[in-house]
């Protein structure tokens, strides 16, 4: 069982806007970290996750999981840059953010990839970063795959 780290946005989140409309709470500095659970890592979807998060509805399960797909995809450019340019706390913070989305929704192999490119962003291991994030475009044609 993996513990995957998220901020705990529950108290004086912020938000970012991205394309669209939609808005994502970011933590502010300093922010503690909760931890979600995966009991399988290399589970492409834990539908029982996304069950739960919906509360059953499948039509909600199907949005969620196909903007958690679309923002994914959105989001693979501004990692690829940040990789290029070396910057590692840029390619660490979209990380956590879209890691943070995949786990909550069940989306868990996707989401340890992301933790992965994470971890190595932060020690400044672009090369391997560079690796996660094609790791990470193959975990999201996975997802796509999965039918509800």
């Amino acid at each position: 069982m993996a513990r995957i780290a998220l901020a705990d946005t529950s108290a004086k989140a912020q938000y970012s806007s991205l394309s669209g409309g939609l808005r994502i709470p970011i933590a502010p500095p300093g922010a503690h970290t909760q931890s979600v659970e995966i009991s399988d890592t290399t589970l492409v979807l834990d539908r029982a996750q996304l069950r739960e998060v919906t509360l059953e509805d499948e039509e909600l399960m199907r949005q969620i999981l196909a903007a958690l797909i679309e923002d994914t995809v959105l989001q693979m450019p501004l990692l690829d840059m940040a990789i290029r340019s070396t910057d590692g706390e840029q390619c660490a913070r979209l990380a956590h953010y879209c890691k943070g989305a995949c786990a909550n929704v069940g989306a868990n192999a996707a989401a340890t990839v992301l933790a992965e490119l994470e971890r190595q962003a932060k020690a400044g291991a672009m090369l391997e970063c560079g690796r996660q994030l094609a790791a990470l475009a193959a975990e999201v044609d996975r997802l796509r795959a999965e039918e509800i």
